[in-house]
């Protein structure tokens, strides 16, 4: 089956070159698609210079419309098999690409869901941001019924079917929380694996703030009870 990596990014200059040799050094992907939603520190000029080598795609938003937007024009462009979403910052490690994919490879998943809380190495920081995606997993499990120990996390691996009738509305981060939502109502296979995770902290350019977190909210409440 085909790989189809979304790339997402929006100011990330000093990493958008680092994570895409990540991404190539795996050998697995048939394509990467990145989607700069309106960068404006210089990330577009190194794309323009990364577009069409080693099967890198470059999309760009004319404005920033946010991560949900970058992420649905990223799935609307792919053409594989399968789809994975890959954070441009450096937090999330594209060595962890074999354990993500295995579960769809061997016909047991539909979705995989790489966990930062199943027990593998990450670096130590931000306690109370940690609080925050454990209460909203909790949250999600309470409404939906299930298990999960990280709905918020980057890493999303998914069948391209998945998507088949389902409309995806988020502009920004509650893209995690609406795809979580309507997976689940679904009812398709989910499995989680752990992942190694490196956070940044803000000062080092974490964009996800405290009202995302109500956003979440919200957006796991309303699609309980629609869709």
């Amino acid at each position: 089956m085909k790989l189809s990596v979304i790339i997402p990014v929006y100011n990330e200059v000093e990493s958008i070159q680092v994570i895409l040799e990540r991404v190539q050094a795996q050998n697995l992907a048939e394509e990467i698609i990145v989607v700069d939603d309106g960068s404006k520190d210089g990330t577009r000029d190194v794309l323009g210079t990364l577009d069409g080598k080693n099967g890198v795609r470059i999309i760009l938003h004319e404005h920033n419309k946010g991560k949900g937007a970058a992420v649905r024009t990223g799935m609307a462009a792919a053409k594989g098999d399968i789809l994975l979403i890959q954070d441009a910052d450096l937090e999330y490690d594209p060595r962890d690409y074999p354990q993500l994919l295995q579960p769809i490879n061997e016909g047991v998943a539909d979705v995989v869901y790489g966990s930062r809380f199943l027990g593998r190495a990450h670096r130590v920081t931000m306690f109370w941001h940690q609080v925050a995606n454990q209460l909203l997993t909790l949250m999600t499990n309470i409404l939906y019924n299930t298990i999960l120990t990280d709905m918020e996390t980057g890493y999303k691996v998914f069948r391209r079917e998945v998507l088949t009738g389902m409309k995806i509305r988020a502009n920004s981060f509650d893209f995690e929380p609406e795809f979580t939502a309507k997976i689940l109502k679904r009812k398709f296979r989910i499995f989680e694996v752990p992942i190694t995770f490196n956070p940044r902290e803000y000062a080092q350019g974490k964009k996800i703030k405290l009202h995302d977190a109500f956003e979440a909210v919200w957006t796991l409440i309303k699609y309980r009870f629609v869709e």
